[in-house]
């Protein structure tokens, strides 16, 4: 993907189609803000982006003439058709700490909103945070034997490719098993290796004492982002509607009013879908979103409660990429080609 980009920029397709696929707005997805860590086994650094990349790409959406809105002012452009100026807007998934540490000191110096959509099993301490469970399985253990697809499966875990291949390899096949079952064999690794992930979630997620600070300010807005972090698409009807439902019930008792924008998680194509968005519409949300790779385009009017947005991610910081990207080019080019040649959607990597 970097190399795609990196070929668009370079040749100055990315400006030469900018005219054409440019959107309306876009929003920005991203998960934790905090110093580079680097390590040579880290596969949820995806997730993560340093607060000097945040702050660049902060300053270079304003120089390119962008508006930064809050959730509720896009949600006003759209409807009114009110597209004359390109505008961004900054969203945090699941609630992490490090937002408030790292990216509202940002946006706070900068005086732009941005919003956190909070997973409330997270805030109350108690959440599962089991991608970053697998990973601290394997990297405290030298081998690592499961039971998956029929039979008894060993990896080797004794080096850092190793690992990343392990993880790579027992991510991808948890996303394709129900979530239940999933989490489960994960919390079976952590007791069978003998990995203590107890603190996780208290560790990393934000308080209802942080979120209460932060909702306080103007230039915040909290969105639910529903209680457990469950994939909705692949849930009952019954089972969706209260997995939304209490999260957004728990966030209007902490912080006394109303929530009305959601975010669903992991956002995929086989993590959310039509049923999906209309369920949100009928929940009363003003906007809902995905993380369908694509700008905002006048069409999105109607599609308020599914709306795309494009990852900022720790495998993208550099300026380049993030131009590319704002000029709609590759989100173009990708519809274009799976229109002549077809294949199964790409998995998000989003958690």
């Amino acid at each position: 993907m970097r190399a795609a980009l990196s070929a668009l920029h370079y040749s100055g397709v990315d400006e030469l189609m900018a005219p054409f696929t440019g959107g309306a707005g876009v929003i920005f997805t991203l998960h934790h803000v905090r110093p580079d860590e680097p390590d040579a086994f880290d596969p949820n650094g995806i997730l993560r982006v340093t607060p000097e990349f945040l702050d660049l790409v902060v300053r270079l959406v304003k120089d390119r003439g962008f508006d930064v809105l809050s959730l509720d002012d896009v949600h006003y452009r759209l409807s009114e058709g009110d597209l004359d100026r390109p505008f961004a807007c900054f969203t945090f998934d699941d609630g992490y700490r490090d937002n408030y540490q790292h990216a509202y000191p940002i946006f706070r110096r900068h005086g732009l909103p941005f919003a956190v959509y909070v997973t409330t099993d997270f805030a109350d301490g108690r959440g599962d945070l089991w991608w970053l469970a697998l990973e601290k399985v394997i990297r405290e253990t030298a081998t690592i034997e499961l039971k998956m697809e029929g039979g008894w499966r060993r990896y080797a875990c004794a080096t850092s490719p190793e690992k990343t291949e392990a993880f790579r390899s027992i991510y991808w096949w948890l996303r394709r098993t129900p979530e239940g079952e999933a989490r489960h064999t994960v919390a079976e690794l952590c007791r069978a290796y003998d990995v203590d992930v107890s603190r996780l979630c208290s560790d990393l997620a934000m308080t209802w004492g942080e979120i209460r600070e932060l909702a306080r300010d103007p230039l915040v807005t909290i969105g639910a982002h529903t209680r457990r972090h469950y994939a909705i698409a692949p849930l009952s009807l019954a089972e969706a509607r209260l997995e939304i439902t209490e999260s957004t019930r728990r966030i209007e008792v902490e912080l006394g009013r109303p929530v009305r924008h959601f975010s669903f998680p992991y956002g995929d194509e086989q993590s959310a879908g039509a049923r999906d968005f209309e369920l949100a519409r009928e929940l009363g949300f003003k906007t809902a979103v995905t993380t369908r790779k694509q700008l905002l385009h006048a069409r999105h009017s109607g599609e308020m409660t599914g709306l795309p947005r494009v990852s900022l991610n720790g495998e993208f910081q550099d300026a380049r990429y993030v131009k590319v990207m704002l000029s709609g080019a590759p989100f173009a080019l990708q519809s274009i080609v799976r229109r002549v040649n077809p294949w199964p959607p790409a998995t998000s990597v989003a958690r």
